[in-house]
């Protein structure tokens, strides 16, 4: 949504190219494999549950710990904002608020379903779940580095 006259990273020169001594190393190994696992055994828990509730909370903290002990290098703010592009994302979001309080108004009824009963099917699979698990935590990640 940001303009694109705005580089970045505040470090960087925009158009330049990000340094090659970024390299596949044992540390980000390790940390992938830990949470393919927690993604994994997260989709093992039963919905509605401590156990899940405490598979939700512990990341959270962890990455807010994170988050408040090392804030990152923030972004300088745009010198204008892409209009075009803030109403794509207005316009979904509003769309999508308007079907869920539609579906809580009717009973969510089957011929106006939620959106969560929409997707609960999906992600009855394990290997489904996991991997939404997994790319909720890159998410949460994504966002505090940001």
């Amino acid at each position: 949504m940001a303009a694109d006259n705005v580089p970045q990273r505040p470090d960087q020169p925009p158009g330049q190219p990000r340094s090659p001594g970024r390299r596949f190393t044992a540390k980000k190994l390790v940390i992938g494999t830990g949470l393919v696992a927690y993604s994994w055994f997260a989709a093992s828990t039963e919905p509605f549950t401590r156990d899940a509730l405490l598979i939700v909370l512990v990341p959270g903290a962890v990455i807010g710990f994170l988050a408040y002990g090392r804030p990152p290098a923030r972004i300088p703010p745009p010198q204008s904002l892409d209009i075009t592009g803030f109403s794509y994302w207005a316009l979904t979001i509003a769309i999508l608020f308007e079907w869920e309080a539609a579906a809580f108004k009717d009973n969510s009824q089957w011929w106006h379903p939620a959106l969560t009963d929409l997707v609960d099917p999906m992600l009855g699979s394990h290997p489904v779940k996991a991997l939404a698990i997994l790319i909720w935590l890159l998410a949460g990640w994504g966002l505090v580095r940001r």
